[in-house]
């Protein structure tokens, strides 16, 4: 039977050519399994553009839960082909007690979505140009955590200590031009703090410093977050430059506002003035009342470090 095999492949390759040997050869025999290893990346027979045949299981890194990661396919593989060889490699999983696997699609092999759904797969999210998919395999119900639910949104009061003024702005496309601190979403990655000065030169031209954290807003159902809860962060920065060049395609108007009228208006939003009656408070008492510093600390993981935001400490306590 393998000898008539290989007789009949190169017959088939041009069909087949979106198709992957062991596929082929799987069809023409009916003990598939005998026939394997003309089909491992090992001892590869290869079709056009010399890719690589499918291997009898895919390879994937196992991560310390007990989860399957994979990244890596079978480039030209068909749905079908495909299908079998996660059957395969399900069944190897599981017998080695893993309890879930995650594959991460590329767009360009969005086909194999179809072929993981029939062995239980759902979509877990998607970004750019990959699609992830997990399945999960232990006792009982999916312990496996949700996508990320929440969008960080970061403004920065950069404060004038020297007149008392702040800085803001009027949103260009809003129904109401309402006074409010500039900013925007958080880039994946990005501290609070650098997101506040990004956002704040953007917006106005004005270079800033991040001091420290005022305030956290946390709202659901904000119908520009794709239903995602929401968390608007307000940091307290102080200018480094005072001159203005705010965006005229985000920015109606931009300027340097005294921090009691900011506090008093009926132009602005409520959670612009009750910021701006802490930051006069912090103006008139020292900002050490209200301000949330940042201190970077060591990670349980090796190697990485984590911010954390909280009043200062008497320097006595810290060195306790």
């Amino acid at each position: 039977m393998v000898r008539l095999c290989n007789k009949l492949l190169p017959a088939f390759a041009s069909i087949l050519s979106k198709q992957t040997v062991s596929y082929a050869v799987n069809r023409l025999s009916p003990t598939p399994r005998a026939l394997r290893p003309f089909s491992c990346f090992g001892k590869q027979l290869q079709l056009h553009n010399e890719q690589p045949a499918s291997c009898s299981a895919l390879t994937g890194k196992v991560d310390r839960f007990g989860g399957v990661t994979v990244r890596d396919f079978p480039p030209d593989i068909s749905e079908d082909a495909f299908s079998i060889l996660l059957k395969d490699s399900l069944a190897t999983w599981r017998g080695e007690g893993k309890i879930a696997v995650w594959l991460h699609i590329p767009i360009s092999l969005s086909r194999l979505a179809s072929a993981a759904a029939t062995h239980g797969f759902t979509f877990h999210h998607a970004r750019h140009n990959q699609a992830v998919l997990c399945l999960w395999m232990g006792e009982g119900e999916s312990r496996l955590p949700g996508f990320a639910t929440h969008q960080v949104g970061v403004a920065g009061a950069v404060v004038d200590e020297s007149n008392g003024k702040v800085l803001v702005v009027q949103d260009k496309n809003k129904t109401i031009n309402a006074w409010k601190f500039p900013g925007g979403l958080s880039d994946p990655g990005e501290n609070i703090g650098v997101t506040a000065v990004r956002e704040v030169f953007e917006e106005t031209g004005v270079r800033a410093e991040f001091r420290s954290l005022l305030s956290i807003r946390q709202q659901h159902n904000h119908p520009g977050a794709f239903g995602m809860s929401d968390m608007y962060i307000i940091c307290r920065l102080s200018p480094l430059t005072y001159d203005i060049e705010f965006c005229t395609q985000e920015c109606l108007r931009c300027e340097w506002l005294d921090l009691a009228e900011l506090a008093k208006t009926n132009a602005t939003t409520p959670i612009t003035s009750r910021v701006a009656q802490l930051l006069l408070h912090g103006l008139r008492h020292g900002f050490h009342h209200i301000d949330l510093t940042v201190n970077e600390l060591p990670a349980v993981y090796s190697g990485m470090f984590y911010q954390l935001y909280h009043r200062q400490l008497p320097e006595l306590l810290k060195q306790a």
